[in-house]
């Protein structure tokens, strides 16, 4: 952020050194020679640029004097000027500044959207699998060279900023957005962020990463939904494998397949029907023709049901989990 601000400041000083020394020309053949705006105007074009037309008129000593300063002047704050552009267009500086205007106008637009607060491990990971579900989201970042890289090298939408803040936050649109991921290494930060986007938005969906075995009941307090601890969790995940390897590669294939492949969902019941009506599951299955796989329930009390029989109630805020192509559940 700092190289960034630095170098547009330089393109700043350029333009305005050049500006200023071409009102300075001006300015002085207007009151030294007496020349009109547009004399004045050409004198100092061709004097800056130093192309070697000829005056308009014969000029007095004082004249040739202020045309001499003039070029002197002028060469040091060319040579400056360009050395400032050359930098900022090569660098780069000027293609980020034109992404970065785009994503702040693209932000404006965005709803129902996630937010991922860090682009470590985690947070690209994350980002990587919301890309292939085709689901909106934008990654805040604090560390500049993971910033620059994602300006240079990805097409997503970022804000380079620090995420226990309010104001970035509320950058980030969190007031429409669905849903917060905190995966900040440190969990202090992770709990400020949670703390900060459950105060901005009562209704948002908050998973927060954790460390230390104690934090996630402070995250939760603080009003995370869920808390992942990726160390007992990846140790899990192996000695399940050792276990029962075929059942995790199983259930994997279903979680992180290709989205255009058949894959797992949750449905809530009333996006079923419209009268919001109880029905039983197995009155559900005949009036179903899509296809899909009913393998479980959520219950409105929260219990789940593993292949439910066709005789359980699903009423309008449980939720089905259903297996089935993309096609399929768009039918259901």
């Amino acid at each position: 952020m700092w190289s960034s601000f630095k170098q547009f400041s330089r393109l700043k000083i350029a333009l305005v050194a050049l500006f200023s020394v071409f009102v300075f020309g001006i300015l002085g053949y207007m009151k030294i020679e007496e020349f009109s705006f547009t004399e004045s105007f050409y004198m100092t074009v061709i004097t800056l640029s130093t192309v070697g037309f000829s005056e308009l008129k014969p000029l007095s000593d004082m004249g040739r004097l202020f045309t001499a300063f003039l070029i002197l002047t002028s060469f040091g704050i060319f040579a400056y000027s360009i050395s400032a552009i050359s930098s900022y267009v090569l660098t780069g500086e000027l293609r980020r500044y034109f992404k970065e205007r785009k994503v702040k106008h693209t932000l404006g637009k965005l709803k129902d959207h996630v937010i991922i607060c860090g682009y470590g491990r985690n947070g690209k990971r994350a980002a990587q699998e919301f890309i292939a579900h085709k689901i909106d989201f934008v990654v805040i970042e604090e560390k500049e060279d993971v910033v620059n890289d994602i300006a240079e090298n990805h097409d997503i939408l970022f804000i380079h900023g620090d995420s226990t803040q309010d104001e970035v936050l509320e950058m980030a649109q969190i007031d429409s957005a669905r849903a917060l991921i905190s995966t900040l290494p440190f969990d202090a930060d992770n709990l400020l962020t949670v703390l900060t986007g459950r105060e901005l938005n009562k209704e948002l969906l908050i998973i927060s990463r954790a460390s230390n075995d104690n934090s996630d009941k402070k995250l939760k307090f603080a009003g995370a939904n869920n808390v992942i601890m990726p160390d007992k969790i990846g140790g899990a995940h192996m000695a399940t494998l050792v276990i029962k390897p075929d059942v995790v590669e199983f259930f994997d294939q279903i979680i992180m397949q290709d989205p255009e492949s058949p894959y797992l969902k949750e449905v809530l019941c009333s996006d079923l029907s419209e009268d919001n009506k109880d029905y039983s599951l197995g009155e559900l299955k005949r009036i179903n023709k899509s296809g899909v796989t009913i393998i479980g329930t959520k219950n409105e009390d929260g219990t789940y049901l593993v292949n439910p029989s066709n005789d359980i109630i699903v009423k309008a805020a449980s939720k089905l989990f259903v297996l089935g192509t993309p096609e399929q559940i768009s039918s259901l």
